[in-house]
């Protein structure tokens, strides 16, 4: 009897493919600072990605705006493994293979938002749109130079500092990366008071990213 080389599951999750796609969003849910079990059906985290989804696809050029979503193989980001960034490089690289040459706009919420501004030197990503995201203090900003970053955060959020991450902002901007902070009125880390206005404004953001204008 011979071994079999059991594969991983896709780490990639395709929402929508127009027929004529020019960009990609792909979208990292939250999750835990640990935790080694995968995320459960019920998956709240990803679901909460739902919305922001639909808002790209009904806001942007439906024919033209891939959506797609990172699989994590963990709920957690478990320090040095830091799980989430290596699941979101192979769902980079699935993205590219399946459909090469398009720009990528990442919208990471939380520790997912974390994972998007660690794998922002992907070369198919053009941006990141972090959404109450987790910065601890000393991450890496150098490999952000040249790339998009849009920041939104509320203040009053007290599961992620907002501090932090307009903080890890501000040392991204000066190592060279387009940036720009939008701290939020309300909706806490789960974004839910206002988040009409979460939505409209992470696509807001999306299309500056790609467009590369202010918004």
């Amino acid at each position: 009897m011979t071994n079999r080389q059991i594969e991983e599951p896709s780490a990639l999750k395709v929402l929508h493919t127009p027929g004529r796609a020019r960009a990609a969003v792909l979208l990292l849910p939250g999750g835990r600072s640990e935790g080694l079990d995968p995320p459960g059906r019920l998956d709240l985290p990803a679901r909460r990605m739902t919305p922001f989804a639909r808002a790209v696809r009904r806001r942007l050029p439906g024919d033209v705006v891939l959506t797609a979503r990172v699989r994590y193989r963990c709920r957690g980001w478990n320090g040095p493994r830091a799980d989430p960034v290596r699941d979101a490089r192979r769902a980079l690289d699935e993205l590219a293979a399946f459909a090469p040459h398009l720009a990528v706009v990442l919208v990471g919420h939380s520790m997912g938002g974390r994972a998007a501004l660690a794998v922002a030197d992907h070369p198919r990503v053009r941006g990141v749109v972090a959404l109450a995201p987790w910065c601890p203090p000393g991450e890496p900003v150098d490999h952000l130079a040249r790339r998009s970053l849009v920041v939104l955060h509320d203040p009053h959020d007290r599961r992620t500092s907002a501090a932090q991450s307009f903080a890890f902002a501000r040392r991204a901007a000066a190592a060279g990366a387009r940036v720009q902070t939008v701290p939020m009125p309300r909706g806490g880390h789960a974004m839910l008071r206002g988040a009409s206005a979460w939505h409209r404004l992470a696509v807001d953001a999306v299309a500056s990213v790609l467009t590369g204008l202010p918004l």
